[in-house]
């Protein structure tokens, strides 16, 4: 029983679910990248380096920001807040999965793939997590890692940053990039007052729960519009891919507006659960209609 709850408490530091939506951008990234095909070995070590990446800047995350989650009702009973856990067996935990993970990628597939991995994991951990007590400028800052997981994916199967072989994976990057500020913004607008109470700052306006979060929202949201037909100009994906894509920038941007609008907590949950369908929908999307 105490192995048992000492393995959910590690799960809970991986923080599987974002950690999974992480994962899948990057394994999409490397099925979009030229002459790759699906092999289930391939797939499966992308899969475990990324969760093992990903898992240790959530560690790390939750290291430095221990004492705020103590605040927080969403975040309370994570292993270190509630005293599970100490802080220095939670960094040993951070080193093994976040150095073996970049290993990984390393390893199997090329250096570039698990430097890029391992610099995602230290701009999430050590420029994003600290700068969210700062400045809303956190949003930004994170919005990098959080972009990155799609080119590490295509770096994995192409080993390059540069030149036209790696626009794919830019044009990947960019949509990913954008689609995190109306992600972000939604969330710290329904949780504000956790947030608050821990002394976070998401939301772009000094005011708090303005309108202006709305604003910001529909302009992010608008880029994406444009920006899926970039996957078809670059040759990634097709006419469908661009065409789901554009429909689902409008519906991200309609939920936006609505929020804009009303600026409540409904709207602001909508606008939430519409960036939850938008990026799997969009990276299927150019998947299943790969060129």
């Amino acid at each position: 029983m105490v192995v048992l709850d000492r393995v959910k408490d590690y799960a809970q530091l991986l923080k599987p679910n974002l950690s999974f939506m992480v994962v899948f951008s990057s394994v999409v990234g490397y099925l979009l990248a030229p002459n790759t095909t699906f092999e289930w070995k391939e797939v499966i070590i992308l899969f475990a380096g990324g969760l093992l990446v990903t898992g240790g800047a959530n560690t790390i995350n939750q290291i430095l920001e221990r004492y705020s989650d103590k605040l927080m009702k969403r975040t309370m009973y994570r292993p270190m807040p509630d005293g599970r856990m100490g802080a220095t067996e939670a960094w040993i935990f951070a080193a093994l999965t976040g150095i073996t993970g970049a290993l990984l990628l390393g390893y199997f597939f090329n250096p570039l793939a698990g430097l890029l991995s391992f610099t995602s994991l230290l701009l999430y951990a050590f420029a994003y997590t600290p700068m969210k007590k700062v400045h809303p400028v956190a949003v930004l800052i994170g919005a990098i890692p959080g972009a990155l997981p799609p080119l590490i994916g295509w770096v994995a199967a192409t080993n390059t940053l540069t030149g036209p072989l790696a626009l794919g994976g830019w044009v990947l990057f960019l949509i990913q990039f954008f689609w995190q500020f109306p992600h972000f913004w939604a969330i710290a607008w329904v949780g504000f007052d956790d947030y608050e109470k821990a002394g976070i700052r998401m939301l772009p306006s000094k005011q708090g729960k303005t309108r202006f979060t709305g604003l910001q929202c529909m302009f992010y949201s608008l880029v994406l519009i444009p920006m899926a037909v970039m996957p078809r100009t670059v040759g990634i994906s097709g006419n469908t891919g661009m065409l789901i894509g554009v429909a689902c920038g409008l519906l991200y941007f309609a939920a936006s507006f609505v929020f804009y609008k009303n600026n409540d907590h409904k709207s602001a949950k909508r606008v939430m659960f519409s960036s939850f369908i938008y990026l799997p929908t969009v990276l299927l999307a150019l998947l299943f209609d790969k060129m």
